[in-house]
């Protein structure tokens, strides 16, 4: 199973929204973690010095810093999607 992780910005943000609501309704499991509080300055630090990203959401795929990408992309969602689920059927 792919582990996801969703920087965002609270809920005030309307593409993080979409983005954790499209990862649910692909059942993708996420985790999110806000880069408002903070209790995160750490993650926020990564996601704009290590990343080189200045706008939310940004989502991590299997904590690996090639796979990666910025804002709202059902695209990149459901290519994740299907990737999981051939990765599934392969076991």
């Amino acid at each position: 199973m792919i582990s996801v992780t969703v920087y965002s910005t609270g809920p005030g943000c309307m593409r993080c929204t979409l983005t954790c609501r499209c990862l649910t309704a692909a059942s993708i499991p996420f985790t999110v973690i806000d880069l408002t509080d903070q209790r995160n300055a750490v993650h926020r630090d990564f996601v704009t010095d290590e990343l080189g990203y200045s706008e939310a959401p940004v989502v991590l795929v299997e904590d690996d810093p090639q796979h990666h990408w910025s804002g709202f992309r059902p695209d990149l969602i459901a290519r994740l999607a299907e990737s999981s689920l051939a990765q599934g059927s392969q076991r």
